[in-house]
């Protein structure tokens, strides 16, 4: 039986590249860097309040990525949504989607990582 989740894996091409936009334009720390037994380099990033990580993976001499369009998202809680999106233009990033109330009342928005994942930014009603 499955006892706690401990971690979500998404592959990249540029390691370094999303690895910088998730600390930069999000505020995820990486945890812990190593190499895998099969030569992919990973990088895994903690998530605030939460005992989960991020593991970001770039596998050598491997296909590019190629993310279909709403394939997967990353959804993160933020206080206020407003503030949090005016910070990330301050840094260069822009929302692709929203902001959108939801019928619960919360709002809802979505900011473009690299390679097409989508993350989405959510702050409760």
């Amino acid at each position: 039986m499955v006892t706690k989740l401990l971690h979500t894996r998404m592959r990249v091409n540029d390691l370094e590249r999303t690895v910088k936009f998730y600390e930069h334009a999000l505020g995820l720390k990486v945890s812990r860097r190593h190499t895998s037994p099969r030569g992919a380099q990973l990088a895994f990033l903690a998530t605030p309040n939460s005992d989960e990580e991020i593991e970001i993976c770039q596998l050598p001499n491997s296909p590019a990525v190629q993310v279909q369009p709403d394939l997967m998202h990353l959804a993160f809680e933020v206080k206020d949504l407003k503030a949090f999106a005016a910070e990330l233009a301050k840094k260069g990033y822009q929302l692709s989607d929203g902001p959108t109330s939801t019928g619960s009342g919360s709002v809802i928005a979505f900011i473009d990582a690299p390679e097409g994942y989508e993350v989405e930014l959510i702050q409760r009603s």
